[in-house]
């Protein structure tokens, strides 16, 4: 069974090219209290490697693509963000990596939260803890 949720994003566009919009309450499940882009991670670097206590995500590559490796502390899945419009919910109590960024990748996290490193899992062996 998968945990994973992907949003219902259209896609709109003619021969001028393609627009995607992601809205609060249309696609987006939270009112959206910070964006943020990851862009220029060197080949090999892997990012993440931590959960969050409240915060919720959207995660979606605009540009190239990355390995999303999610782990709700019984269940391990992988997911390919490959396209501008396939993007997926990183919730709450989840333990989230990104692995194998393409070169010129572009990854969009849309957060329902601003920063606060409070709210930061960085120690998977706790994070196993709070989940259990």
């Amino acid at each position: 069974m998968s945990f994973v949720r992907f949003l219902d994003i259209q896609t709109k566009g003619d021969d001028r090219g393609h627009l995607v919009a992601l809205e609060y309450e249309n696609n987006i499940p939270f009112d959206i209290k910070r964006v943020y882009y990851l862009t220029d991670t060197k080949e090999g670097v892997p990012r993440g490697f931590h959960a969050h206590k409240e915060l919720m995500q959207v995660a979606v590559c605009v540009s190239g693509q990355c390995l999303m490796k999610l782990d709700d502390g019984v269940i391990k899945e992988e997911v390919w963000l490959d396209a501008p419009d396939k993007a997926i919910v990183i919730d709450k109590m989840i333990w989230h990596e990104m692995h194998n960024f393409s070169s010129g990748c572009v990854l969009l996290v849309l957060a329902s939260e601003v920063y606060d490193e409070r709210d930061y899992i960085r120690n998977y062996a706790i994070f196993k803890k709070l989940v259990s």
